[in-house]
């Protein structure tokens, strides 16, 4: 069955002499499926939904949706015929129309009857019955948001794009609305593809999350695979907390300061690997003769988040209940219990390219 969405090798420079914004992105789309590309600032994750979109055009590569190339390879089907709803970060709705208008903007080809029933139908859908005659400045964040939505939703479209769409909101009603956006998706049955800097975000709302990191994909994985088996040391770093520990490989497992993990991918012994740990995979208690020393801590709420400076002059962090206080410069005796082994290959020594790989051998 051909997938609603699928982008084959699509390549974005905005200069010749530039590097890409998009570099040999591939990648396809389930029927039904939410997913997200996440990645910081600049990783070209909105340019590519915008190139899906068709508000850029690719330097190469293609773009289909349900099989037809609407993008590159001499194809450029205008954004407005491509079957694709789209909600912008700032909801971008026509101020001078009312809220029963914006969602009709886009069903000009059905009749009038047919119209005033599918506007009835997607703002029953998003919760805003009985708000149609308000103009956005009438309605708060959330009610913006979900008009937009609807707007999107209303011609039935093959796929949905969300360009960072909860940035606006404040923090409650970012969660509120992330789950009624997913109600809404679920229920529908909507494909859909968003891009978020968030990481809990797209962990929360997506099937698979596409790690993008200066136009190409690191990671394309489940919230699951990404956050305990990332693929590269980049991917690591930016999804959830993370020191990288030097150990070396020994016939017993791999050799660090806080203990030694399984030798889960068979490394041959001797050779020099950077072991992931995550903050929820220390744990310490306070030693006179302990080997390490609590540098500093934060109190997050949910959680206190503490720095351990151990002897080689590395640090790991620890996560530990909000009412947890050790005091800062403590003595303490640091342990890991990780479940999910991660080794890299060590950084090489500076003039040498870095390799930046898993030492598993998984893709990179």
């Amino acid at each position: 069955m051909v997938g609603p969405l699928e982008l084959r090798a699509v390549s974005k420079r905005f200069s010749p002499d530039g590097p890409p914004a998009v570099d040999r992105l591939s990648l396809s789309v389930a029927q039904g499926e939410i997913l997200a590309l996440l990645g910081p600032s600049g990783c070209g994750k909105t340019t590519t939904l915008r190139i899906i979109a068709g508000l850029e055009t690719p330097n190469s590569g293609t773009v289909a949706v349900r099989g037809r190339i609407v993008g590159g390879s001499g194809h450029a089907v205008p954004a407005e015929e491509r079957g694709i709803g789209i909600v912008f970060q700032d909801y971008a709705l026509f101020p001078h129309l009312t809220v029963a208008e914006n969602v009709r903007f886009g069903l000009q080809k059905l009749r009038r009857g047919a119209r005033q029933i599918r506007v009835g139908e997607v703002l029953d859908l998003v919760g805003m019955s009985g708000l149609e005659r308000r103009y956005p400045h009438e309605l708060s964040g959330g009610q913006q948001q979900r008009v937009a939505v609807a707007r999107a939703m209303a011609p039935a479209p093959a796929l949905m794009l969300l360009d960072e769409p909860f940035s606006s909101l404040d923090a409650d009603l970012r969660a509120q609305m992330r789950d009624e956006i997913e109600r809404i998706l679920r229920s529908t049955g909507t494909t859909t593809v968003f891009v978020t800097h968030d990481q809990e975000e797209a962990f929360t709302l997506a099937d698979r999350v596409g790690v993008l990191h200066a136009g190409r994909m690191e990671q394309l994985d489940t919230p699951q695979q990404v956050y305990h088996r990332p693929a590269t040391r980049f991917v690591a770093a930016f999804v959830g907390a993370a020191d990288f520990l030097p150990g070396t490989v020994t016939s017993h497992g791999i050799a660090t300061e806080v203990g030694i993990f399984a030798n889960v991918d068979q490394l041959e012994p001797g050779e020099s690997v950077d072991v992931m740990i995550r903050p929820d995979d220390i744990t310490f208690v306070p030693d006179d003769d302990g080997p390490g020393m609590i540098a500093s801590r934060h109190f997050r709420g949910s959680e206190t988040l503490y720095c351990i400076l151990l002897p080689s002059g590395h640090r790991v962090h620890s996560s530990q209940p909000s009412a947890s206080a050790i005091p800062i410069g403590i003595r303490v005796r640091a342990t890991a219990h990780v479940l999910h082994v991660v080794a890299f290959t060590s950084r090489p020594a500076a003039g040498t390219p870095a390799a930046g790989t898993p030492a598993s051998g998984e893709p990179g």
